[in-house]
């Protein structure tokens, strides 16, 4: 026998008394034999269900945020829509942490993958697309709500595309732009102007150049780079720890305005790095 089962298939009488299906994911061992697993592991997911948590509170705070507009407050809109911006760049981090726990922990699963996908479209597609229009957008029209349209639809596209690509391209670059630094370019906009109390009535065209291009960003074929060849576990030079605390400062020393700029630099860097290899070939005989 080829296949075996890894846990028993039978349900306790109590486990059948619940309205939901158990969940049931084949998998191989070490030998290459099939496996079933019974249930989804607790912590990675623990990790994924806060990111999604996260962009839905995201979401929450642009409506709140366009409410208040609505009814002439200023103040408290500008409020809400820091929150949104921040829960999104708390999303990149929960993000971050996941795929790092499951990989430390060998808890990988195609249920934590598709479950992870799904929250990043949430935390990283909708999300920044629905404060973009609450907070600049929206005045615009049906011009607006089409530019977040785009934003929506090149997240969706990344995303699909990644995950049919996981096994085949190279990890040291991602292909197009990735959702999280996307979000990150539209979240920081609104969190760097808003904090200074800036209406986003007042840069409706900017902020429609740049949501409509972070978007046709994520499904270019522009290479950047993934950053998955660093060491973390590794040993380093004490410096690096040194030079870690220094990012810190800087960054809590204005969070708004440097995460704003980090993003648009590593936004701005798959298109530089592309023309300067494209004139590169051009020089060679």
């Amino acid at each position: 026998m080829s296949e075996r089962p890894e846990e028993p298939n039978q349900a306790s009488d109590a486990e059948s008394l619940l309205p939901i299906d158990e969940h049931v994911e084949e998998g191989h061992d070490a030998e290459g034999r099939k496996v079933r697993h019974r249930g989804i592991y607790l912590l990675p997911n623990l990790f994924t269900t806060a990111n999604l948590f996260a962009g839905f509170y995201s979401i929450i705070n642009s409506m709140s945020a366009q409410s208040a507009l609505a009814a002439g407050d200023a103040v408290s809109a500008s409020k809400y829509f820091g929150f949104a911006a921040i829960a999104i760049f708390v999303a990149m981090v929960l993000d971050g942490l996941d795929g790092r726990v499951a990989r430390m922990t060998n808890t990988q699963s195609a249920f934590g993958a598709e479950y992870d996908s799904l929250s990043d479209m949430v935390a990283f597609g909708v999300a920044p697309a629905l404060l973009a229009f609450a907070w600049a957008l929206g005045d615009m029209g049906k011009v607006g709500w089409m530019v977040a349209f785009i934003y929506v639809a090149g997240a969706a596209l990344r995303l699909a595309r990644f995950n049919t690509q996981v096994g085949t391209a190279d990890k040291r670059y991602f292909i197009g732009l990735a959702s999280p630094a996307a979000a990150g370019v539209v979240a920081g906009i609104v969190w760097a102007f808003s904090d200074y109390g800036i209406q986003g009535s007042k840069m409706s065209f900017l902020v429609a150049l740049m949501v409509a291009a972070a978007g046709m960003l994520m499904v270019s074929n522009i290479k950047y780079n993934s950053f998955k060849e660093l060491d973390l576990k590794g040993r380093v030079p004490f410096v690096a720890i040194l030079a870690v605390v220094l990012v810190f400062a800087v960054v809590f020393s204005d969070p708004p305005r440097i995460l704003l700029l980090a993003f648009l630099v590593y936004a701005a860097s798959g298109p530089v790095q592309y023309l300067l290899h494209l004139r590169r070939d051009k020089t060679l005989p």
